[in-house]
């Protein structure tokens, strides 16, 4: 019980942390000032990927924890490979967005982290 309600948790988290990122794209993009067109288009194009990792990892975890069976071999390889990948994406992003001095990225990989604990543990406990 105390599992599901870690990963439900840790779900929400990543899927909430997903949306945030894609909801302020357009000032985002325009805080970099006068940058070219295609240069414009990266980073909207990376802005809103990492917003969708972010949610699809969430809802994965929360659609394998609501629909899937008891917890089975299937079911931990979703939620370890999700703790891999917020690990990865918080590596990435300590050692370049969170670089910076715009507070919410500087926390983002805090984010990650924390949302992988949780997996974690929803696997281990």
């Amino acid at each position: 019980m105390i599992n599901d309600i870690l990963l439900y948790v840790g779900a929400a988290i990543s899927t909430l942390w997903g949306i945030a990122h894609i909801v302020p794209t357009k000032s985002v993009v325009n805080g970099f000032g006068q940058i070219s067109q295609d240069n414009k288009r990266i980073i909207t194009m990376e802005w809103i990927a990492e917003g969708l990792t972010l949610c699809f990892i969430g809802l994965l975890v929360l659609f394998v924890t609501i629909w899937g069976e008891a917890p089975n071999r299937t079911s931990t390889i979703v939620y370890l490979a999700s703790v891999s990948m917020l690990v990865v994406m918080a590596a990435l992003t300590s050692v370049t967005g969170a670089r910076t001095s715009i507070v919410p990225i500087k926390i983002c990989p805090f984010v990650k982290v924390a949302v992988a604990i949780l997996f974690f543990l929803g696997v281990v406990l």
